[in-house]
C-alpha cells in the first residue's frame, strides 16, 4: 500500500499488561483488562470483557456487546466504514465476516494505516456482513487455524449433511445433540438449516438469548424452542437440539434419553478430534478463516508488514517470511485453542 516507509516510527499498536494499545488514540483494542477507553471487535469473551470506563463497537454488534459486557456499560458504537476522530487518529469499523457485528479496525495516523482483524473468515455466512479488504501498510491478523491442514468445504453442504444426519435420526426415533459455540455458531447453523427445512429446533439456555439478540438483528434462522420450557417428561426422540460444548456429559443430557451427538467446529478437521472429545459425529465448520483464506487476505491487504496473533502464530509468520513478506508473531496472554 503505497511507498511511504514508517519504520523510523514507534509501532501505532504494542502489546501492553492491558492489551493492544494505541497511544497516538490513548486506546485499547479487545484490552483484557478494564481500561478507560477500549475498541472491541466482536463479542466474544475473549474479545469482549467488562469493567472498561467506555466501549467503541460497530452498530451491528451493539445488541450482543450489551448482553455480554452488561446493561450498565457506555458502549458507543460506529456505522461499517463511519469515521471517527479519537486522540491524534482516525477510526473506522469494517465488516469481518466472523459472528454478527464482528469488525476489523481501521486506525490511520499521519498517513500510516493499521488494521486490527479480530477473528475473521472469508466464506459465506448468511447471519453477518460478508469480510471487507481494507488496505493498509501493517495488518494484524488472528492465526487460529493457521496451518496448511485446515481447508473448508462450502458451508451450504455441511448443512446439507446435517440435515441428513437430524433425518437419519428422526427415522429410528433418537434425538440429535448438535454441540456448538453459543454465539456465532449455533445462529449460524440454524440459518444454514432454514434454508432447508422449517422444522423446529430446540436449544439450550446458554444459545436462547444470543438467537434473540441475532433475530432482533433480523436474521433469518429456524424456529426455536427452549428446552428448559418442554414439559417435564416430554420426548425429544426425533429432534434437533442446540448445546453448548460445556453441556455434554452433564444431567442436562439425560433428559433425552436415546441420542446421538455432534459437534460443528473447525477443529473436527483432524482426524480423531472427534473421537477423543467423544462425539458420534463430527462437522468441520468453522467461523475463522481457513490456511488458504489467510494467504489470500494477508496479500489482498497489501501489507507492508504482518503481525501474527493467537493461535498458530509461529507456523504462519513463518510461512509468510519465507515467501518475502514482512512477518512475525504479536505474542498476547491468549494464545490457546480458541473456541470455534
Amino acid at each position: 500500500m503505497g511507498s511511504a516507509s514508517f519504520q523510523d516510527r514507534p509501532p501505532l499498536v504494542a502489546v501492553t499488561p492491558q492489551g493492544l494499545y494505541c497511544r497516538a488514540g490513548n486506546f485499547y483494542i479487545d484490552p483484557w483488562r478494564p481500561v478507560e477507553r477500549a475498541l472491541v471487535t466482536h463479542a466474544h469473551g475473549d474479545h469482549a470483557r467488562s469493567g472498561s470506563q467506555r466501549y467503541l463497537g460497530a452498530r451491528t454488534g451493539l445488541g450482543l456487546l450489551q448482553r455480554r459486557l452488561g446493561a450498565d456499560s457506555v458502549i458507543d458504537t460506529l456505522e461499517y466504514g463511519e469515521k471517527l476522530t479519537v486522540g491524534d487518529t482516525t477510526v473506522s469499523f469494517h465488516p469481518a465476516g466472523h459472528v454478527l457485528g464482528s469488525a476489523q479496525i481501521r486506525i490511520e495516523h499521519q498517513g500510516e494505516v493499521w488494521v486490527v482483524s479480530g477473528d475473521y473468515k472469508r466464506t459465506p455466512d448468511p447471519t453477518c456482513a460478508p469480510f471487507e479488504v481494507v488496505r493498509c501498510h501493517t495488518f494484524i491478523t488472528e492465526a487460529t487455524f493457521g496451518l496448511p491442514i485446515y481447508r473448508w468445504d462450502d458451508p451450504r453442504l455441511v448443512a446439507q449433511d446435517i440435515l441428513r444426519w437430524w433425518d437419519a435420526n428422526r427415522e429410528v426415533g433418537r434425538s440429535a445433540v448438535l454441540f456448538c459455540y453459543a454465539l456465532g455458531k449455533a445462529q449460524r447453523l440454524l440459518a444454514e438449516l432454514g434454508k432447508l427445512t422449517d422444522r423446529p429446533a430446540y436449544v439450550h439456555g446458554a444459545v436462547n438469548g444470543l438467537v434473540t439478540a441475532y433475530r432482533e438483528a433480523g436474521v433469518k434462522m429456524l424456529p426455536t424452542q427452549l428446552v428448559s420450557e418442554t414439559e417435564k417428561g416430554a420426548s425429544f426422540a426425533g429432534a434437533l437440539v442446540l448445546a453448548p460444548p460445556s453441556a455434554g456429559g452433564s444431567t442436562w443430557m439425560r433428559r433425552f434419553g436415546e441420542a446421538e451427538t455432534a459437534f460443528a467446529s473447525g477443529w473436527m478437521r483432524v482426524r480423531g478430534n472427534r473421537r477423543r472429545r467423544g462425539f458420534d459425529r463430527g462437522f468441520v465448520l468453522s467461523d475463522h478463516a481457513d490456511w488458504p483464506d489467510l494467504l489470500r487476505t494477508v496479500a489482498d491487504t497489501q501489507a507492508e508488514k504482518v503481525l501474527v496473533t493467537h493461535g498458530q502464530t509461529d507456523s504462519l509468520s513463518h510461512y509468510l517470511r519465507e515467501r518475502g513478506v514482512d512477518a512475525s508473531p504479536l505474542a498476547t496472554p491468549f494464545e490457546g485453542e480458541a473456541e470455534d
